[in-house]
C-alpha cells in the first residue's frame, strides 16, 4: 500500500522535469512524462523503466527490479527497477536518471496498430 503523501512528494519532485501525470493502477501509481510511462510507485518505492541502455546504472547501486506474484503463484519480474534513495534526493542526478528512464520507455514502447 502506498502512502499518498509520499506519492505526492515524489510526483512533485518528478514534475520539475516536465509535464507529469499519475494514474492509479493495481494498487500502485504509474507516472508519465509527456504521456510516456516511465515510472511506477509501488509500496512507497520508486521504480524507473530499465532496458539495456540504462540497466548498468541500477546494477551499480545494487537496485532490484519490481516483482510481484500472480494469483496462480507465478513470479513476474518487470522492467522497472528501484531508484536509489540518494538519487531521489539529488535533483541534478535525478534529472539524468529520469531522462534515461524516458529514453528506455521510448525504445521499448509498443506501437499501437490502427
Amino acid at each position: 500500500m502506498n502512502n499518498r503523501g509520499y506519492v505526492d512528494y515524489v510526483v512533485d519532485v518528478l514534475s520539475s522535469f516536465g509535464n507529469t501525470k499519475i494514474r492509479k493502477m493495481f494498487g500502485s501509481y504509474g507516472v508519465y512524462k509527456d504521456n510516456l510511462f516511465y515510472c511506477i510507485i509501488s509500496d512507497d518505492i520508486v521504480y524507473f523503466k530499465v532496458d539495456d541502455g540504462n540497466r548498468s546504472m541500477f546494477e551499480a547501486y545494487g537496485s532490484k527490479p519490481l516483482t510481484f506474484e500472480t494469483k496462480d503463484k507465478k513470479q513476474i519480474t518487470m522492467s522497472y527497477w528501484e531508484v536509489p534513495a540518494d538519487i531521489l534526493e539529488n535533483r541534478n542526478e535525478l534529472a539524468s536518471w529520469v531522462q534515461k528512464a524516458c529514453e528506455a520507455a521510448r525504445r521499448t514502447r509498443k506501437v499501437k496498430r490502427p
